[in-house]
């Protein structure tokens, strides 16, 4: 329980006989009271953060010459409830693969702390109607904050669910947090190819002690529609709506993150989703009848290199030109410019914005060295650069389009395409359909659905 401070401080609450839950007194400039919270991976190893009487956490930073001293009180830290772990040969068998976020996390209300259940015998206490459904494997592969994944985790998240396919089982389910998620469910739809079984990516928006929460019934409802139907390949199974209704089964690289914190907050942009799930009556209705279908006899390929140096611009009124000469000077490889309307960037001057000629020569001098792809940050839709003189000239430097691509599609794309092609055959394929990102035609009912 102390593994995450530093030796120094381990040390002292050793010495001391101090356990996470127990209430201290820390005497320096000034002395705190409260009750020790454990610290995360992600915090400060030097940081003690207490639950002070008020109801309030306060984190106070360990300094030479502080003494801390053992009070007589203390709170028993909250854990999970374990079930037992049965195998039922009728049932199909899937692994719950972590990577951290709400989705099987709760707050201790005592402590402060966050509890997270990531092996089996707690999932099935904390969500026991998986025990009818499926026989369940789990394990932690890291837990961090969505924001902080890189393109490394890409590679190791693939290379364990690879694992968990070699080993048999009928399905994977990834839980993540949700402010990212749309993001590696793009990277893992471009990374992992011919996938035999579904790998469904779910979140929660609220944690498992509220009320509110949406954990259950998008875990519950991944577990169903992998035992239930033929689909296979990557998808993101997230709530439709904001009661239990109904769950949605989202294409990877056609979905958003559209609110910070309803739980529908997930939406198919210009599409529809692949199904949807009535929760509350266990009742599964496709909308689409092309997706892949599962088969054990395919061979799933990884291709999990991806290039660093492609960055992403949103364009805004009042542009400063130097945010694009940056990604000159710097060797960049790649980037999407998220444009206005059809796919525009300023580039009309008049004696106000001389400062705008110099924007469309940072992009043609980009252009020279690098691939520049234009998406629209209407995000419905798709460009248009034949429409207007403007799109035209930024063709003719060499922008690309980047056809109706979420400008977050966009950029995994572009990365990955540079990791595994040359700049030549990226530059074909950016605009070319390969997994689900880009939309031939979307249907009008697909707007706000």
């Amino acid at each position: 329980m102390l593994k995450n401070y530093s030796k120094t401080i381990q040390d002292m609450l050793e010495k001391l006989k101090i356990s996470p839950g127990d209430k201290i007194k820390i005497k320096g400039a000034t002395t705190f009271e409260g009750f020790l919270i454990p610290q995360t991976e992600l915090g400060d190893p030097d940081t003690l953060v207490l639950k002070l009487s008020s109801g309030y956490n306060i984190g106070v930073k360990y300094q030479k010459g502080m003494t801390i001293e053992h009070l007589k009180d203390t709170r028993q830290l909250e854990s999970f409830e374990t079930r037992p772990v049965k195998h039922d040969k009728r049932l199909k068998t899937i692994t719950i693969l972590h990577t951290g976020g709400t989705i099987a996390s709760r707050l201790d209300y005592r402590t402060g702390g966050v509890v997270s259940a990531f092996n089996p015998e707690e999932l099935l206490a904390l969500f026991p109607e998986l025990e009818d459904i499926v026989n369940v494997n789990a394990r932690l592969l890291m837990n961090i904050w969505s924001e902080d994944i890189r393109k490394e985790h890409y590679e190791y998240i693939a290379t364990e669910i690879k694992k968990e396919i070699e080993k048999g089982v009928d399905g994977i389910i990834l839980g993540h947090g949700t402010d990212t998620l749309h993001y590696t469910a793009a990277a893992l739809s471009f990374v992992l190819q011919d996938l035999p079984i579904p790998v469904l990516i779910v979140g929660a928006q609220r944690s498992s002690d509220r009320g509110s929460s949406d954990a259950g019934a998008n875990l519950i409802s991944a577990a169903r529609f992998i035992v239930k139907t033929d689909f296979a390949g990557i998808a993101i199974c997230m709530h439709g709506t904001s009661d239990d209704e109904l769950v949605f089964i989202n294409p990877p690289c056609k979905t958003r993150k559209m609110h910070s914190s309803r739980r529908d907050a997930f939406r198919p942009i210009n599409a529809l989703p692949i199904a949807e799930i009535n929760y509350l009556d266990d009742e599964i209705e496709f909308l689409s009848t092309n997706y892949l279908r599962r088969d054990s006899s395919r061979v799933l390929r990884i291709r999990t290199k991806m290039e660093e140096k492609v960055g992403l611009v949103k364009v805004h009124v009042d542009f400063d030109p130097e945010m694009l000469k940056f990604f000159i000077d710097n060797g960049y490889k790649g980037l999407i410019l998220e444009g206005t309307g059809l796919g525009h960037v300023p580039g009309v001057k008049d004696h106000f914005s001389e400062k705008n000629q110099k924007i469309l020569d940072y992009i043609k001098e980009l252009c020279k060295t690098a691939i520049v792809v234009m998406t629209t940050q209407c995000l419905y839709g798709r460009i248009n650069m034949n429409v207007y003189d403007k799109g035209r000239d930024l063709q003719k430097y060499g922008v690309v389009s980047g056809e109706d691509m979420l400008p977050e599609v966009a950029l995994i794309k572009l990365k990955w395409l540079l990791g595994n092609y040359s700049q030549e055959e990226a530059r074909k394929m950016i605009s070319q359909n390969l997994v689900g990102e880009i939309t031939k035609e979307a249907l009008p009912e697909s707007y706000l659905y």
